[in-house]
C-alpha cells in the first residue's frame, strides 16, 4: 500500500486554472511514477469561469472525466460538443486521434473535475464518447467500466472500472482485493483500516493497493473515487 498525500502531488498553476497531478506529467517528469496498472494520469482540476484548456490532441487513450462541481464544456475537431455537470462521467475513447478543448462557461461558476487517462486494450480505432449521470449513495456505484459491470459510461479497457460513492459520516466501504486499486478522497475525511492498522485520510489524499483489501470509514460526509483493475 502506498499513500500519496494531497500536498505531495505536483501542482501546476496558470491563469484561471490549478491542476494537481498524481502521476508524472508534462514538465514534472518522474520516471518512478509513470503509471499504476492501466492508470497513467489522475488530475484534479479547479478552473475559474471563462478559463480552461484550449484545443489539444489525444490518441490511444481512454480519457475519463468526472465533474465534482460546476460545469465543463467540451468541443472536439470532429464537431462534437457538450457540457458535463456534477455527477456526470464521460469516457472519451481517443482512438486513432482527435483534438478537443475543455472550458468553463463564464456563467457556469468555478468548476472542479477529476480526469484520468487509462490505457485501452488495443490502440487505435474510431474515436467515440460514452456518458452517464449518477445519483450516488453510500455504496460503490460503477460510473465507467470496461466489462463485467453495468456502467453507462463504457471503457475500451476490459478490466478497468471507476467507482464512486458519497457516504455519510461513519459509513463503511470496502476496497476490494484486485491486482491494482486506486482510492481517491475527493472531499471529506476518512479513516483507512488495513493490515491491523489505521490511517487518517484527508481530501486530496490517494492510496494505491496491490492485491490488498482494506476498509474505509468516513469521518465526515465524503465523496470517494476508486479505480480497480482486474
Amino acid at each position: 500500500m502506498l499513500i500519496l498525500r494531497s500536498g505531495q502531488r505536483t501542482a501546476e498553476q496558470v491563469e484561471g486554472r490549478q491542476t494537481r497531478h498524481s502521476f508524472s506529467f508534462g514538465s514534472a517528469y518522474d520516471p518512478d511514477n509513470l503509471r499504476f496498472g492501466l492508470l497513467v494520469c489522475h488530475n484534479d482540476d479547479l478552473i475559474a469561469p471563462g478559463y480552461g484548456y484550449d484545443e489539444h490532441p489525444h490518441s490511444h487513450l481512454e480519457v475519463v472525466t468526472w465533474v465534482l462541481e460546476g460545469a465543463l464544456s467540451h468541443r472536439d475537431s470532429r464537431g462534437n460538443t457538450g457540457e458535463l455537470l456534477a455527477g456526470q462521467a464521460q469516457v472519451m475513447s481517443a482512438g486513432d486521434g482527435l483534438r478537443h478543448s475543455e472550458t468553463v462557461d463564464p456563467a457556469a461558476g468555478t468548476t472542479r473535475f477529476i480526469q484520468a487517462w487509462v490505457l485501452p486494450d488495443e490502440p487505435g480505432g474510431e474515436p467515440r464518447y460514452s456518458t452517464g449521470s449518477f445519483a450516488l449513495d453510500a455504496s460503490w456505484t460503477p460510473v465507467a467500466a470496461g466489462t463485467g459491470h453495468d456502467a453507462a459510461a463504457r471503457l475500451r479497457a476490459g478490466g478497468a472500472t471507476l467507482w464512486a460513492a458519497r457516504p455519510g459520516a461513519g459509513e463503511l466501504l470496502t476496497v476490494p482485493s484486485t491486482p491494482f486499486a486506486h482510492l481517491f478522497v475527493a472531499s471529506g475525511t476518512a479513516r483507512l483500516s488495513h493490515d491491523g492498522g489505521t490511517v487518517d485520510l484527508d481530501a486530496g489524499d490517494a492510496v494505491r493497493f496491490r492485491d490488498e483489501q482494506a476498509e474505509v470509514v468516513t469521518a465526515t460526509a465524503s465523496e470517494l473515487l476508486l479505480w480497480t483493475f482486474a
